[in-house]
């Protein structure tokens, strides 16, 4: 088989990124020519907040096997949006768990510019998890 076909059976990873902090990491990692698993698709976004709760629903949904939130963390250039993202990503594992999907497919963490090895790490072990958990067996909510 190959590398592009055993690419395209693995669920997909989509990671937004923050362009001030996070995406300059990501585009570390590639300048570094680090190789990570090619199921891997980065978004390049202002803020994470600004996605409502059912954006990340409708990715299972689709097929999208796990998405992880690269942020600025604290240290975001917007006032309480940081705060303000955490609170939504609670209030989207609570719809997670009422449409029977594991809320691990959904991570928020805070990279850095340089973080290349955070960067690795994170996308390392959710496509460990997606492989591990198959594909989302979303249902609709009671």
């Amino acid at each position: 088989m190959s590398a592009d076909k055993a690419n395209s059976n693995k669920g997909k990873i989509l990671i937004l990124a923050t362009e001030s902090c996070a995406y300059p990491g990501a585009n570390s990692v590639g300048q570094a020519h680090s190789p990570y698993p090619a199921n891997t698709y980065i978004l390049r976004v202002r803020a994470p907040v600004l996605f409502p709760e059912k954006f990340y629903i409708d990715c299972f949904r689709k097929g999208i096997g796990g998405i992880i939130i690269m942020s600025c963390g604290e240290e975001c250039p917007y006032e309480g949006a940081y705060h303000a993202l955490a609170k939504r990503i609670d209030n989207v594992f609570q719809m997670m768990k009422a449409h029977n999907l594991d809320i691990r497919r959904l991570r928020l963490t805070a990279i850095c510019t340089v973080c290349n090895r955070a960067f690795l790490k994170e996308v390392n072990e959710m496509n460990k998890l997606i492989e591990e958990l198959g594909p989302p067996e979303y249902k609709e909510a009671a």
